[in-house]
């Protein structure tokens, strides 16, 4: 079964790589999702605590579920948007996210606030996508669904690159009392699934694939469903249907 843990596996190697947690390290995971980079930074952070946030309570209730099954200890979720959520000040070492931190509606205010929320001298370690036109998965996607063609926009929603810019990145940062940012890229690709049919349910699931196909007639949204096939069978091998995709991991130390 293919999920949103298992399309960023290869990604997942080198965030928690780059994240270099220590044993007693006080974390928070912000956009955590299902938790799966919450409970690695705890069974890591093994006499530490940690604390992983998402807007989606469905994720939440499930991230729990995930933790108690595993039976990891320090680790709890609460729901909440990381842009106003009342962290205790200066109550991690470290803040991290895997692609969580690109939707807020002001990034600015948003790391402030998680800024006040990590010690002077923490750290901030953020994966985020590189430009749209750089990532093959984002790019094959939106061919496959029309967009530029005879009028076809791309659907409304949060900007997945939001963050794709490093100088802005670093200016953001920096007004929010980051110093240090340092930005490296990472050039490994996606997971879809294990074969095409796999792969087509998964990305059907996409909010601008099924956003398209909602607003599409029957003839229109069988097109686009045959040309997002063809592009995912063009793609597929032994090993899976594998897009590619470009990535920066985001470093700072609080000021």
């Amino acid at each position: 079964m293919i999920d949103y843990d298992a399309e960023l596996q290869l990604h997942n190697e080198q965030f928690r790589a780059a994240v270099g947690l220590r044993a007693a390290d006080r974390v928070l995971d912000i956009g955590c999702g299902t938790g799966q980079t919450t409970r690695e930074a705890a069974l890591t952070a093994s006499v530490g605590a940690v604390l992983g946030v998402d807007i989606d309570g469905g994720r939440i209730t499930r991230a729990r579920e995930l933790a108690d099954r595993e039976g990891v200890p320090n680790v709890r979720f609460e729901v909440g948007d990381a842009q106003a959520h009342p962290f205790l000040a200066g109550a991690f070492d470290v803040a991290i996210s895997r692609f969580g931190t690109m939707f807020f509606r002001d990034p600015e205010i948003a790391f402030r606030n998680i800024a006040r929320a990590v010690r002077v001298g923490g750290r901030l370690v953020m994966m985020v996508w590189r430009a749209h036109d750089q990532n093959e998965w984002a790019v094959a996607i939106d061919r496959a669904l029309g967009v530029g063609e005879r009028g076809v926009v791309a659907a409304p929603g949060p900007d997945p690159f939001s963050l794709a810019d490093p100088p802005t990145v670093r200016g953001i940062l920096a007004a929010a009392g980051f110093t240090d940012s340092e930005v490296r890229d990472i050039d490994v690709p996606v997971c879809y699934g294990p074969n095409v049919d796999a792969a087509l349910a998964f990305v059907g699931q996409f909010a601008n694939v099924s956003e398209v196909l909602s607003r599409s007639g029957p003839r229109a949204a069988g097109t686009i469903l045959a040309r997002l096939r063809a592009t995912l069978e063009s793609r597929a091998s032994e090993r899976g249907v594998w897009l590619g995709s470009r990535a920066w991991i985001v470093t700072a130390r609080r000021q």
